[in-house]
């Protein structure tokens, strides 16, 4: 990791912390590509590490607002398809891994750029559970999947239950990539170190994220999503 590269995910860690805490989503689709273009190794266990904490709080601020049901199906099915994650890191080799975050940021941009708005059911919930166990556990972005089935509920609703949904299925990935050595404490203790910036981004949102145009945001974070997808997969 070179000198600068702390000061670099500092500042996007609390850009990204402070979107996600006003918006409902955004925080893995800003660190990811960035950590990805400093240093690969960082993905996705940083990215998985950093968020916990975010998700915790906005869960715990909006608890009111939670969609238990959805919720439920969600978690159930993400947590069915975490193993699938892992598999595809296995499968990845590390040079591309860089490639592959990119490919799946600038598809998950896309993605929740062209689809159409609808009414979420049963399957709308484990579908969207699966991809993100797949996606999130193997680079650390999950979050489109999640927007998409709640992008036309009311905001409270959409940070709170897309942050209780990202807290259990962050915790089980990273006991899993643990468990089978695709962890260490270096990105762990990347992690604890940027926890302060984190809270700076979180805190921030508190006071804002009633008055944020969240269509605004939302659009500003999957165009930043998109290029520096491009850039990952141009620079792999």
């Amino acid at each position: 990791m070179s000198p600068g590269t702390p000061a670099v995910l500092a500042v996007t860690v609390a850009v990204a912390a402070f979107v996600q805490g006003s918006s409902g989503l955004g925080f893995a689709l800003i660190v990811a590509p960035v950590a990805g273009i400093l240093d690969p190794g960082l993905v996705p266990v940083f990215v998985l590490a950093s968020m916990i904490p975010l998700n915790a709080y906005v869960a715990w601020r909006e608890r009111e607002s939670l969609d238990l049901r959805g919720a439920a199906w969600i978690t159930g099915a993400r947590l069915a398809a975490t193993p699938g994650g892992l598999a595809l890191l296995w499968l990845i080799p590390e040079r591309d891994l860089g490639l592959f975050v990119g490919m799946a940021t600038v598809l998950a941009a896309v993605v929740s750029l062209a689809a159409p708005a609808f009414s979420p059911g049963r399957a709308a919930y484990l579908g969207a559970g699966a991809v993100t166990g797949l996606t999130e556990t193997a680079t650390g972005v999950g979050g489109p999947p999640l927007a998409l089935v709640y992008q036309h509920r009311p905001p409270a609703e959409l940070r709170s239950t897309v942050a209780a949904c990202f807290l259990v299925g962050e915790v089980a990935s990273l006991v899993l990539l643990h468990a089978t050595g695709r962890a260490d404490a270096g990105e762990l203790g990347s992690a604890a170190l940027l926890l302060p910036a984190t809270a700076v981004g979180a805190w921030l949102s508190r006071l804002t994220h009633h008055r944020l145009d969240a269509r605004r945001m939302r659009l500003f974070v999957l165009v930043f999503a998109l290029i520096s997808g491009l850039v990952l997969i141009l620079g792999a």
